[in-house]
């Protein structure tokens, strides 16, 4: 599985995909974070806080794990290859592991550099240090679990079919459904008496209070069970399409 991640991570780094979603990523928060051409701009902002980046960031990755996830499961198809990765001493839920993470990777690398935005408002505020430590914390912990769900969807999609455009709809699509959808849902009359409970089977309830810093078991394990299911989706898939 190692060694399968590591090719995975390699073909992120030796084209222009890994290099490409990365510099889109800080784009988009640099330029709607702090430029003057965006009303989300912090430095305009009368109160000096990260809200702005984990409200957006969850938008931006709906398109950009989608575009890394893509070509996960559909270019094994498209070459053939996939049938030769099944009968190696592996199971075929380590590969889609090993996508899976090499997903998450670029993300978390993604990720990384932000850390400067924090430590930017810590200086710039009216009082320096006036930060909130524990939300700041707990939202990029649920940062990086949303992401995780993001990209387990995305190797899903990916795997329900060869083209790679119509799997980076698909996860578009499933991703914003359980970020946005159940929200949605739970806002309709007819769901009035349990929408609470719908409320909860969606990403955003749960990624809402990670963000107050409030890092609750229940909360994490919604992350990780959801993470697992869609992969264990593409398990069952790629073993279907064999027969």
């Amino acid at each position: 599985m190692t060694a399968l991640y590591k090719k995975e991570l390699s073909v992120f780094f030796s084209t222009i995909i890994g290099p490409l979603i990365i510099s889109v990523f800080l784009l988009i928060n640099g330029l709607l974070l702090w430029s003057d051409v965006s009303q989300f701009n912090i430095l305009e902002n009368g109160y000096a806080s990260m809200e702005t980046f984990f409200t957006l960031s969850p938008l931006i990755f709906l398109f950009l794990i989608p575009a890394i996830s893509m070509r996960s499961v559909s270019d094994e198809y498209n070459a053939g290859t996939m049938e030769t990765l099944i009968t190696k001493p592996i199971s075929t839920l380590h590969i889609i592991t090993s996508k899976f993470l090499a997903t998450l990777t670029l993300i978390i690398i993604s990720i990384i550099p932000t850390f400067l935005y924090p430590i930017t408002i810590y200086f710039i505020g009216e009082s320096t240090g006036n930060l909130d430590a524990a939300g700041i914390l707990g939202s990029y912990i649920g940062l990086l679990m949303l992401s995780s769900i993001f990209a387990s969807i995305g190797v899903f999609a990916s795997s329900l079919n060869k083209n790679q455009i119509i799997a980076f709809i698909l996860a578009i699509i499933i991703s914003g459904f359980f970020y946005l959808g159940f929200d949605l849902l739970s806002e309709i009359q007819l769901f009035q008496s349990f929408n609470i409970i719908i409320k909860k089977i969606g990403i955003s309830y749960h990624y809402k209070i990670m963000s107050k810093g409030l890092l609750l078991v229940s909360d994490i394990v919604y992350f990780l069970s959801m993470t697992f299911l869609f992969l264990k989706f593409s398990e069952i898939i790629i073993l279907n399409r064999r027969h």
